[in-house]
């Protein structure tokens, strides 16, 4: 097979891209407990601009949308200045990067809600696992169900972040349906019991997915909007797998395609395990879509070389490697060594583990 694919330019949708490497959503818990980045978020990304496609860190639509302390938004005008001088800094490297927008559901904290309040869900079913506050790890608090006339406002608050991305500089979007936030939610009926529109059939469940991407879809244009689904994820709240897991998803990327989307980006098996991706048929769901195809998960140097000269993904997604190694598309390109970056700085401090590594860790490569 050709090794030459993966780092060949391509287009997603509006979006020319120079490899097909890109920089997978990483939570780094940088930012202020006020969702402003800081200029760290500057350096961090310009230096990992090689990559063909950056996709941020999950960031907030709305202070009722966050489930993590230190976790950016996108939701207000300090918002905006904080993220300009960051796509500026990708761009002036020639890089591209779109901004994940984010409903974390009912996995938050009171704590972490205006007020104290209970976070929100399509249905009154707390999730299993932990989030992150500013007091250490604990369990998501008891969520509330969201009434029907409360759906058209989270709507709103996507498009409006969807705006805001757009004043921002950004190069376009994406839309977090994965990993057990709102959107997965609402899709999944092990996690959605609803009897009104967006609840019980199909295409009930899945039209808050659909609807808030057609919203911000009318703000930047089907092709420079990309969405991300984990079929097969558990991990994030213990969530339960949908019963028909293989028609939901194709139901999702046929009306995602007609849509047409810039890309499609999936977790290929479970997030935090056994990989699990041979359990779903990955292909049924890239055809149903039609569009160009981000496969992430677990990918290598070999299989991505694999992946993108067979045919079976347009780009891969890296994750972790991104951390230690914001040189790893030249890494990838010369098989150089990469370094293994330790994992307590993946979360929260300050640029130790995040935009440097100590003279001892950074020569471990």
């Amino acid at each position: 097979m050709s090794s030459v694919a993966l780092f060949s330019p391509t287009r997603l949708g509006a979006i020319e891209v120079r490899n097909r490497i890109a920089m997978a959503p990483l939570t780094r818990s940088r930012a202020g407990m006020d969702g402003v980045q800081t200029p760290l978020a500057i350096d961090y990304y310009g230096q990992r601009a090689s990559a063909g496609l950056i996709i941020t860190e999950a960031t907030n639509i709305s202070r009722q949308g966050r489930g993590y302390a230190y976790t950016p938004g996108l939701y207000s005008d300090a918002h905006v200045a904080a993220w300009k001088p960051v796509t500026d800094a990708v761009h002036a490297r020639g890089g591209r990067i779109v901004v994940q927008l984010w409903h974390v559901g009912r996995m938050s904290h009171s704590s972490l809600q205006e007020g104290g309040a209970a976070p929100v869900a399509p249905t009154a079913i707390q999730a299993g696992g932990s989030v992150f506050t500013e007091a250490g790890h604990v369990p998501p608090s008891m969520p509330r169900a969201l009434a029907t006339d409360e759906i058209a406002g989270i709507i709103g608050d996507y498009r409006q972040a969807a705006q805001r991305a757009k004043d921002a500089g950004f190069d376009g979007v994406e839309v977090h349906a994965a990993n057990g936030y709102l959107l997965e939610q609402f899709l999944r009926d092990s996690t959605n019991h609803r009897d009104d529109r967006y609840g019980g059939s199909l295409e009930n469940r899945a039209r808050l997915l659909l609807e808030v991407t057609a919203a911000v879809a009318d703000v930047w244009g089907a092709d420079r909007v990309g969405l991300r689904l984990s079929p097969l994820s558990t991990a994030v709240g213990d969530t339960p797998l949908d019963s028909r897991t293989m028609e939901t998803h194709l139901y999702v990327a046929r009306r995602l395609g007609e849509m047409g989307l810039a890309y499609l980006h999936v977790v290929e098996g479970q997030l935090h395990a056994g990989n699990g991706a041979d359990d779903f048929d990955v292909k049924a769901l890239r055809d149903a879509f039609g569009g160009a195809y981000l496969a992430n998960n677990g990918y290598d140097r070999q299989r991505a070389l694999d992946a993108t000269a067979n045919g079976h993904a347009d780009m891969i997604a890296f994750g972790k490697p991104f951390i230690g190694n914001p040189d790893l598309v030249d890494r990838l390109r010369h098989d150089t060594p990469l370094f293994d970056a330790p994992t307590a700085g993946y979360f929260g401090g300050g640029s130790e583990g995040y935009t440097q590594f100590t003279a001892p860790q950074a020569h471990a490569a």
